[in-house]
Formats: C-alpha cells, sequence, structure tokens
C-alpha cells in the first residue's frame, strides 16, 4: 500500500522512504491517528487500531499471563502498542502479547525491546490476518522467537509453535474445551473456551 494513502494529512507533504527502504526513525515520525504500523524488512505494514473483541482477547490473555508470572516470577509480559526491534529483520513490529525471560532482560530498553521475545502471542485480525500467519510467522521464526501462539477468534482455536531449529513446529491446535499448555512457561494453562467465547 502507498505511503501516502496512510498518513494524516497533517503530514501528507513529509517525504516517505520507498518500500524497503524505511528504518526506525521513519517510523517514529509516523503520525499517531489510529494506525497501529510496523516495520518488517524495510517494508511499511499497516493496520487499523484493533476491534473491541480483539482487545478483550487480549485483556484476558494478558492477565492469565500476570497473574501466572506473580506466581511464577520468570520473566516479564508486555502488550502492544510496544516496540520490538529484531536486527536486521524489523524495526519494529508490535506483537499483541510478549514474554521475555528473566535472564533476557538486558533486552528491555528505555524506549524499545531490542531483540527476539521468547514467547509471542499474536490475536488474528480480519485486516492483518495474513500477516500474522505468514510474514510474521517466517518473522519470528528466523529471529529466534522460542514459542508463537496464533490465537483464531472465528475459529476459536490457539495454535502453539516451537522453534525447532531455523524455523516453527506446530506443537498443537487447541479447540473449545482444550486447554492450551506452554513449552517456555512450565504450568501455565490457558481454556480455549475462557479466551475464545462462541
Amino acid at each position: 500500500m502507498a505511503v501516502e494513502m496512510v498518513v494524516s494529512p497533517q503530514v501528507a507533504a513529509e517525504k516517505w522512504p520507498p518500500q524497503g527502504q524505511w528504518t526506525y526513525e521513519d517510523y517514529k515520525r509516523l503520525p499517531d491517528d489510529g494506525w497501529r504500523y510496523e516495520v518488517i524488512e524495510g517494508e511499511l505494514h499497516m493496520a487499523p487500531a484493533p476491534r473491541p473483541r480483539h482487545q478483550r482477547v487480549i485483556f484476558a490473555l494478558s492477565g492469565l499471563l500476570w497473574d501466572y508470572l506473580r506466581r511464577n516470577p520468570l520473566g516479564q509480559a508486555f502488550v502492544a502498542p510496544i516496540d520490538v526491534l529484531l536486527p536486521g529483520l524489523a524495526s519494529p513490529v508490535q506483537p499483541d502479547i510478549l514474554f521475555i525471560a528473566g535472564e533476557r532482560l538486558d533486552i528491555v530498553k528505555e524506549e524499545f525491546i531490542e531483540g527476539p521475545p521468547d514467547l509471542i502471542i499474536e490475536v488474528l485480525s480480519p485486516s492483518n490476518w495474513l500477516d500474522d500467519r505468514r510474514t510474521k510467522f517466517r518473522l519470528y521464526a528466523r529471529a529466534g522467537v522460542r514459542e508463537y501462539w496464533i490465537v483464531d477468534l472465528e475459529q476459536r482455536t490457539i495454535e502453539v509453535f516451537a522453534r525447532r531449529g531455523h524455523s516453527f513446529a506446530l506443537l498443537n491446535r487447541y479447540e473449545p474445551g482444550d486447554t492450551v499448555r506452554s513449552e517456555v512457561l512450565p504450568g501455565f494453562e490457558v481454556a480455549v473456551s475462557e479466551v475464545c467465547p462462541s
């Protein structure tokens, strides 16, 4: 999509780089206009602000994760919007939910996270589900993310992928009535029906 179509009128006269040449500095100049921007391998990706249903699921999942981390202080969790820089690959992406293990918290900087989280959870949206299933899927595996969850609200499923070698392998596809389990967070369990209600 042409950059001129995504910026507000106030900055329409601004000079933007061609696709493939976007940097974090260019990204920081973008307006706070309700769009969600990400830069993957120099290309600008955009999506409208998440819908209420999407936000409810993120709220439920992040609440469960934070409760777990209070009982098991293994690291820190964050929710979007937060910039995650993956050197040489993305500057930035904004995963819906992410976890960083305690021994790796040095990647949490003042303004952004610099390096791959240990766990990323993305909740699919109608406007950008393909990015989460293809573009970000490959990106997160290349960057070294250890575990990747894809929450599909339409199908009411949660797919859990674990990094094996340089790519992700599907550990399981969970449906209503199932309980999701994590490799990265021992004992962290999520009931699909609780976060993906009918």
